[in-house]
């Protein structure tokens, strides 16, 4: 008997002819948990459906704008409206003024905000002020968080304590990777060290005050206010890169929940709606140093532009609803759990003294899920995740209908349109996947 392929297959041969890999996003390709994308040809609400019609309940949110649900009708409206007006205009309009109020209102540490159209240009450009701003050449990250494909991020921790970085990425020269600094999260001790050995040279440390690329880890408040006084007392920029948790962990971003105010943010993701969207901000004193005020040298031609605007502007005015993080965080919180509970239950099911090493952890509408006895706290103990048996669990809630991350290393997203029928299907679904991998 003849199988016949399915659309999706069909599909990737098809664009792996003319599109490296057949994908133009690399953890899109499934090559961490083996098997065929699917090829989305419509979303709405919580779900999205692929080229053969299948329909999932959908945990990646277009990896986290679509914080209201897909196509919300509002957000819709408003695209429409603008698409009317025209697509682009390479000149300045007041909706890039809009935004720009908005975010300031909404994020105090921003008082002047530049738009921009991805989060890698957001840290990229945000790296040239820090740098452009202080003089100074060094900047330091921490192993496991990403912050775009700009050459000088794309470093890994060197060979020992306090080295500088080694290259990630094929093309990027060693030059590049010579200036940053890698050490890792929620280490305290070292970004000590870091600073009594280089501080005069430290230009900029950027973090993601929740991580989301090394599946969802947590500063810790210690780090992050020993990150603020070192900055502060060496004259480096801090610079929160809350391109995923801005507007998804809190309505001011997780500096909101940390009480702590970075020199610059970077925004991106919920911002746009959906539609390519991003932005850099922080003290005034500092963003007068980009151009045309001062030497600091960007540009984009779609920067700011028009429709993208109107999405983010109609995405950011719904989120200020009452009552919508604590509806949010409530349903992650429920999702989480019930996964928690349902694995330990399965484990002993299965005859063990106790259940599947499996644990979870959500800020807001962000989660994590990790084959672990406890949740990780950097990227060593991140990657000490069983892969193996999330894969397995991943392509059992697949074929269940339930989209999750196509990786055991990234975070997973919940909208407000997730509801407690969602959650309690999403639920039954993980009944049956945990038994088949316990």
């Amino acid at each position: 008997m003849t199988t016949t392929p399915s659309n999706n297959d069909t599909l990737f041969a098809r664009a792996q002819l003319t599109t490296p890999g057949g994908v133009n996003s690399p953890v899109r390709a499934f090559r961490s948990v083996g098997g065929t994308p699917r090829f989305i040809k419509r979303a709405q609400g919580p779900y999205f459906w692929d080229a053969d019609d299948r329909r999932y309940i959908d945990y990646i949110g277009s990896w986290g704008p679509a914080i209201v649900g897909h196509a919300h009708p509002e957000v819709i409206a408003a695209v429409q409206q603008a698409v009317l007006n025209g697509l682009s205009f390479g000149a300045p309009t007041e909706g890039e003024i809009l935004m720009a109020e908005e975010i300031c209102k909404l994020v105090p540490s921003i008082e002047q905000v530049r738009l921009v159209s991805s989060g890698t240009e957001a840290t990229m450009s945000a790296l040239r002020l820090a740098r452009g701003a202080t003089g100074r050449d060094k900047i330091v990250k921490f192993e496991g968080c990403y912050h775009g494909h700009a050459d000088s991020l794309l470093v890994k921790a060197g060979s020992g304590l306090l080295t500088f970085g080694n290259p990630t990425s094929a093309g990027v020269p060693e030059d590049f990777a010579k200036h940053t600094l890698v050490l890792d999260y929620n280490n305290t001790q070292q970004l000590e060290d870091a600073f009594k050995a280089w501080g005069n040279e430290i230009a900029c440390v950027i973090v993601e005050p929740v991580a989301g690329n090394m599946n969802l880890l947590r500063a810790s408040q210690e780090f992050l206010q020993t990150m603020r006084r070192l900055c502060t007392e060496y004259g480096a920029v801090l610079m929160f890169d809350e391109v995923m948790s801005g507007f998804r962990v809190a309505l001011g971003g997780a500096q909101a929940l940390y009480g702590i105010a970075p020199d610059i943010t970077a925004l991106g993701k919920v911002i746009g709606g959906g539609l390519p969207v991003a932005a850099f901000g922080g003290r005034a004193d500092l963003m007068r140093h980009m151009a045309p005020l001062g030497g600091v040298y960007q540009a984009g031609t779609l920067s700011g532009n028009p429709v993208a605007v109107a999405a983010g502007l109609s995405t950011l005015k719904l989120i200020q609803a009452p009552g919508f993080y604590e509806s949010l965080g409530a349903q992650t919180d429920k999702l989480v759990n019930g996964l928690v509970k349902i694995a330990q239950d399965a484990g002993k099911g299965a005859g063990k003294d106790k259940g599947i090493a499996f644990c979870g952890d959500s800020v807001g509408g962000m989660f994590g899920l990790y084959f672990t006895e406890r949740p990780p706290k950097d990227f060593n103990s991140m990657m000490q995740c069983d892969k193996e048996r999330f894969n397995r669990f991943f392509h059992a809630m697949l074929d269940a209908g339930v989209y999750l991350a196509p990786s055991a290393f990234e975070a997973g997203f919940v909208s407000a349109q997730h509801d407690d029928a969602v959650i309690e299907a999403t639920l039954e679904a993980a009944r049956d996947a945990f038994a088949a991998i316990a």
